[in-house]
């Protein structure tokens, strides 16, 4: 049996990207920097040490949350972790992990542009899953 379940929270690194497939389907790119607490070996403190994380959302929910999904915006995110590889123009192979959204809460308020340390009155999309397509059909 396998689980492939991840559940993280943090800030958005950058506004997200929109863009659609040749088909129509809508990818939404986001970045969320998520910390982790490390002791530094020469201070003896303990550090905030931030993980970069790839993000997409696919679908209709992409278009919807594309405006509200901008740089800051502090959003607690569960879905799964997909490997991807390609190979550069140049030869080159590349791979990368990313979390393919299923569900995203807002931990911001809305008038706080993203600045919220922590949870104040947050929205909650829809809980129904987002649809996957076809690997042929994601551009990268």
């Amino acid at each position: 049996m396998s689980i492939n379940r991840v559940v993280i929270s943090g800030n958005l690194t950058r506004d997200g990207e929109l863009r659609s497939t040749s088909g129509g389907m809508s990818i939404l790119k986001l970045g969320v920097a998520v910390n982790d607490r490390r002791k530094n070996s020469q201070s003896g403190e303990w550090e905030d040490v931030p993980n970069f994380v790839d993000c997409t959302i696919f679908g209709a929910r992409a278009d919807a949350l594309g405006q509200y999904l901008v740089k800051g915006t502090k959003v607690a995110i569960e879905g799964k972790l997909r490997w991807s590889s390609w190979e550069t123009p140049q030869g080159d192979k590349r791979s990368k992990l990313e979390v393919v959204v299923d569900e995203i809460e807002f931990m911001s308020s809305r008038d706080s542009g993203g600045q919220s340390s922590g949870f104040s009155g947050g929205q909650k999309t829809s809980t129904t899953p987002v649809s996957t397509i076809p690997d042929e059909e994601i551009p990268f």
